[in-house]
């Protein structure tokens, strides 16, 4: 744990602001979910909550079966980190941030997929670009995406694997609803 070196008081209702430096770096949005942590040396811990991030075993599995049967490297995401991935090295991804570039195209809910010339960097620190993106969308919000990066062969992506992405996308946030 890293220490910040900001002191917060708590007031009269129980509440805590957490400041905005630490809000932006850690990208927390107002109507975040936050679950809250507590141990024996009287430390409280708030984490970021990712509904999708219960569903990881299951997301990773789905990641494979979608990787297999489109031929893309497939990444599953929570609103920020990358949740499971398939035909990558999960160390190379796994919990990474998703770019901001993808992050911001994916709040406007609409699928993407690449155009002839445009480059979107899927995670930050790795040179795949991404051939499609899907949002999860559960509930009305958006809880993460679906993600088929570049090939080597570099494959135009077609309405098929768009097809494929928004399938997954919408099975996860069928899952995430129950």
């Amino acid at each position: 744990m890293k220490a910040t070196g900001i002191v917060r008081r708590i007031d009269d209702l129980g509440r805590v602001v957490i400041p905005k430096e630490i809000r932006r770096t850690m990208r927390i949005r107002e109507g975040d979910p936050l679950e809250i942590y507590t141990d024996n040396d009287g430390e409280v811990i708030f984490k970021k909550y990712s509904p999708i991030g219960e569903l990881s075993n299951f997301a990773a599995q789905f990641a494979e079966v979608l990787g297999k049967s489109s031929g893309y490297p497939v990444l599953i995401s929570d609103r920020d980190r990358i949740i499971s991935s398939f035909g990558i090295p999960r160390k190379e991804v796994l919990e990474r941030r998703v770019s901001e570039e993808l992050e911001a195209l994916l709040e406007q809910r609409r699928p993407y997929i690449c155009e002839d010339g445009h480059h979107l960097t899927a995670v930050d620190g790795l040179e795949k670009s991404v051939a499609v993106a899907v949002p999860i969308l559960a509930a009305g919000d958006m809880a993460g995406a679906v993600i088929l990066l570049d090939t080597e062969e570099n494959a135009k992506p077609g309405d098929v694997e768009l097809k494929l992405a928004q399938t997954a996308a919408n099975f996860l946030a069928k899952q995430m609803e129950e």
